[in-house]
């Protein structure tokens, strides 16, 4: 029955992404019909299956820049919400989120260094893995502090918010001592933006986006585990201390790629996690992959938002998320 259950609100969540990526190329300043939006795309694929009714200006606005965009929206989202699932469940706090434990200032703040101080030394994985090396020594940090303050895993989101701040305080230290020039365009990524995605940068946080997916559904049984306490994690067979060390280290990683393609964007960590719960039971065999589904929904809807609010300008994504999801929490609040 839950198996079934599992299936319906999976094949729901694929449906209304399918529906949404359409939309999200359709819909902009410049609409194009949905079914030229597909003639398009199977043309690219399929090369010669549809013989072209449209201009090359429509082709280029769909294949060069939408369709990459909702792409990039649909992997970041997914990757916020999976990590936002999993810290949720291992510190055994319904706050924690890559934003709130510091994570993502953390791996904004190794972003900021590539852009402004280090240049593309490692050519096109350089800011990935200035970031992926922020958002570690950001979350090693937080363990630490909770450490040191005598505080219990469920207490961990308080040594993240502190984090938090430290990590944007030396981001922003870092963009006053960068260069002026290319401040502005740091500080709009910052709030979050995928206006720069492109088809040979997707590779990066699509590989790392499945790796640490399939690698957490695995383990799901040990997050069940992890979620009902150390002690009885432990009596069931699960090496506490060594398996939190790797959580941390892939929600790293996933988080501190994904902010390195979109900037810091708040709350689907946070939020998207609590509804899938709500729906879907505490079972993060089915959390885990139907907060990947659910946040790539929201944050391709977001996408849609930000580009035809103020078309034919670009409000960050961030700004979407931060007001839509505080308004969603109050929400949640008020019903529990």
């Amino acid at each position: 029955m839950m198996h079934g259950r599992m299936f319906l609100w999976a094949g729901l969540a694929f449906v209304l992404l399918v529906l949404c990526l359409t939309a999200g190329v359709s819909l902009g300043s410049a609409a194009i019909p949905a079914e030229t939006v597909w003639s398009i795309v199977v043309n690219k694929v399929m090369s010669g299956t549809f013989e072209p009714t449209w201009s090359a200006g429509r082709e280029s606005i769909v294949w060069d820049v939408r369709f990459p965009r909702v792409i990039l929206a649909g992997l970041v989202g997914a990757g916020l919400a999976t990590v936002g699932a999993v810290l949720q469940a291992v510190t055994r706090n319904p706050l924690a989120d890559p934003h709130l434990l510091g994570v993502s200032s953390g791996g904004a703040l190794g972003a900021i260094i590539a852009l402004l101080h280090t240049g593309l030394i490692f050519g096109l994985v350089t800011v990935p893995f200035f970031a992926f090396v922020g958002s570690l020594l950001a979350t090693l940090a937080v363990v630490g502090v909770t450490r040191f303050t005598g505080a219990g895993a469920d207490r961990l989101v308080l040594s993240g918010v502190a984090i938090a701040f430290v990590a944007t305080s030396l981001g922003n230290l870092a963009i006053f001592l960068g260069d002026p020039r290319a401040a502005h365009t740091v500080v709009f990524w910052m709030l979050g933006g995928l206006g720069l995605a492109q088809w040979s940068h997707l590779l990066y946080p699509a590989t790392v986006l499945v790796a640490c997916l399939t690698f957490l559904v695995i383990r799901s049984r040990e997050i069940n585990a992890m979620a009902m306490g150390d002690e009885t994690a432990a009596t069931l067979g699960v090496p506490v201390a060594r398996f939190r060390a790797e959580l941390f280290v892939v929600t790293a990683l996933l988080t501190g790629v994904m902010v390195a393609f979109s900037g810091a964007i708040g709350f689907v960590g946070l939020l998207v996690p609590h509804f899938v719960r709500l729906t879907a039971g505490s079972d993060n065999i089915r959390v885990i992959p139907l907060s990947a589904l659910a946040g790539a929904v929201i944050l391709i809807l977001a996408d849609i938002v930000s580009r035809t609010i103020m078309a034919p300008e670009d409000l960050p994504i961030g700004v979407i998320t931060g007001l839509a999801g505080g308004l969603a929490f109050i929400l949640l609040l008020r019903r529990r």
